[in-house]
């Protein structure tokens, strides 16, 4: 589904990203830990076509995208959904709003239309229909998590990133969407791409982790094989998390 091939990316002197090659198969959970500035962001943005890489190839779902302009790179990133580590919804509108957000911009659907995806994707992510009325103002920040995350999948996309989506949460809360990224995965059938540092959640969502340092990875592994490692660098990254 995803594959990197000798990506390169620097800005001004600095190289971020470092002859990195990687393949992330088709619905498979890939986790991507790393220190701040090690290249996390940087690489998802890569994918979307919110960076170009300065050489290397990016494929997504068959498809090069590290050279594709606006208009095909619109058609891209209607293939992939974005959870960022804020919410992120529009504070004007309501939550039945922002879901539908996307349906308005991409489809000529009828009300009745409307609402019947809104609430199938409510039910995907386990909110009541109640919260369809409510503001992101007067959600939780939980809730409004889930919110974000319906409007993420609205359009069907085949692969997901989530960046940092367990940060600022309780564990009880942070434990649903673990679990909510896991359902998607089997019910969805999507690709997922997790950035986050909750080596809880990797333990619980990952199918295999990659630990970025340096703009390349230090070792991509299971996260069973992760915790055996005995290399220097990985051993001590562990500790400190």
């Amino acid at each position: 589904m995803i594959e990197f091939k000798r990506v390169w990316k620097k800005f001004r002197d600095q190289v971020v990203i470092r002859d990195l090659s990687l393949r992330i198969e088709t619905g498979e959970n890939f986790f991507i830990l790393g220190r701040t500035g090690a290249g996390k962001t940087v690489l998802t943005r890569m994918l979307v076509g919110l960076i170009r890489p300065d050489s290397g190839e990016i494929l997504l779902d068959g498809e090069r995208v590290d050279h594709l302009d606006k208009g095909h790179l619109r058609e891209v990133r209607k293939k992939c959904g974005m959870i960022f580590q804020a919410p992120i919804l529009f504070d004007s509108l309501s939550a039945f709003e922002n879901i539908a957000f996307g349906l308005r911009r991409h489809f000529n659907l009828t009300e009745p239309e409307l609402e019947k995806r809104v609430m199938e994707l409510l039910r995907l992510v386990h909110l009541d229909p109640e919260v369809c009325g409510q503001f992101p103002s007067q959600l939780s920040f939980g809730m409004q998590k889930r919110v974000s995350l319906a409007r993420a999948i609205v359009l069907s996309p085949k692969t997901l990133i989530y960046d940092e989506p367990t940060t600022g949460l309780d564990p009880f809360t942070a434990r649903q969407i673990n679990f909510l990224i896991q359902e998607l995965k089997q019910k969805l059938g999507v690709t997922s791409i997790v950035v986050s540092h909750d080596l809880e959640s990797m333990r619980q969502v990952a199918d295999r982790v990659g630990l970025l340092e340096s703009g390349n990875f230090v070792i991509v592994a299971k996260p069973a094989e992760l915790a055996l490692s005995q290399d220097p660098f990985v051993k001590r990254f562990l500790e400190a998390c």
